[in-house]
This record gives structure tokens, sequence and C-alpha cells, in this order.
């Protein structure tokens, strides 16, 4: 017997149709869809979230210049970053090179030193500041050679001896010697580096002997 046109026969429902009407056919779900991971990263949850953002950070702060650890883990402390998620990334960046302390303090001292001048002792200090370990500082200033730093203070006195040629001698002396302390080099190298370079320019004389016993 022929059915009625429109109706159709009894028996169990169709995938997707739930209204009893005609049936329209879906397209059919990729296998594995469900599986797939979110790109949001904030749906995997707190931690995974943190990473991505810490991530961000990292990149961010080492993108045109190095950087320490301890200032890394300075920066994503501020930034609210737990310290297991900031450790564990910290750890991974220095397996592939990102982040190596002694590349960067050797670099730091040779920067440093060309482009300011600056003595082992103040050298020391700013790596100190930046949480560079004692021993890998000490790695470091050891490539530093004693003559390249007189050098670099004779470098920097030649370049005052203008400032203080109206000045009477001993004052002359200790400003230079001064800015040479602040610099870094011990007394003894300031001052004898000073009465050296002042004696060839013409400009030193009797004055300045015994100066050197109190400088700073």
């Amino acid at each position: 017997m022929t059915e009625p046109t429109g109706h159709r026969p009894s028996g169990p429902s169709l995938p997707g149709d739930q209204t009893g009407g005609s049936f329209s056919p879906q397209q059919p779900r990729r296998r594995g869809a469900a599986s797939e991971p979110p790109e949001d990263p904030s749906a995997l949850g707190p931690d995974a979230d943190a990473e991505e953002v810490a991530r961000k950070i990292l990149l961010d702060q080492l993108t045109g210049q190095a950087r320490s650890r301890a200032e890394l883990e300075t920066k994503l402390a501020k930034r609210q970053v737990p310290d297991e998620v900031a450790q564990r990334l910290l750890d991974r960046f220095e397996e592939v090179g990102l982040v190596d302390d002694r590349a960067f303090a050797r670099s730091w001292v040779q920067s440093r030193q060309a482009g300011r001048g600056l003595a082992r002792r103040a050298l020391a200090h700013e790596l100190r500041r930046k949480g560079i370990d004692d021993q890998v500082a000490r790695e470091a200033l050891d490539e530093v050679d004693p003559d390249d730093e007189v050098e670099a203070a004779r470098t920097l006195v030649r370049r005052k001896l203008r400032s203080v040629q109206r000045l009477d001698q001993t004052t002359a002396v200790r400003r230079l010697s001064g800015m040479l302390a602040r610099k870094g080099y011990p007394p003894g190298v300031a001052f004898r580096v000073v009465r050296e370079e002042l004696d060839a320019a013409g400009l030193e004389d009797s004055e300045s002997d015994g100066l050197g016993e109190d400088l700073p």
C-alpha cells in the first residue's frame, strides 16, 4: 500500500531529527575534533595561562639585549607570575641558551669597560646589582687585562685635561683622581695615572707631590 505524501514510516529517529519534520542531513563531525586543544591558553587553566604570559614577558625583555636571570626573575615577579611557573620557564630558556649569566657577565664587562672606562671594582659592583653570582662575576672580571685598565684610565684623564687647565695643580689632581675613583680605580693607580698625564701635558708641578696618600 502506498504511503501518503509527506509522511514517513515510524521508527527510531535519525541523527539531527528532533522535530519530527522532514530529515535534513548534517555535515559529519571531524574525527578527533573533540580532543583538539583550545586556541585560547586561558581555557587550559590558570597555570597554562600564566606560563603563556610569562613566556611573552621573557621574549619581550630579551628582544634587543641580553639580561641576567635575576633581572628576569624580578620582572616576572612584578607581573605576578607564580614562582613555580617562572622558575620552570627560566630553566627552559637557560637550556636553549636564551638566558646565560656567564655570557651576560662577559659581554657586560667588555661593553662597560670600553664604553665608560670602568675599572674592575666598579664593574663588580654593577654585576652584583644585576644579580650575577660572585664566582661568575670573578670569571668575567679575570678577563680584564690590567694594561687595558690602566690605558682606559689614561683615556679618561686626557678627556678631562682641558677642563682643569685653569685650576691650581692641587685641585686639578684631586678632581681628576676623584673622577677615576668613582670609576672604580684604586687610589694608587688613579694618582699615578693623573700625575703622569699632567706631566706629559706640561701641567704637573711639585705641589701635587704626596697627594696620593689621602685620595678617596
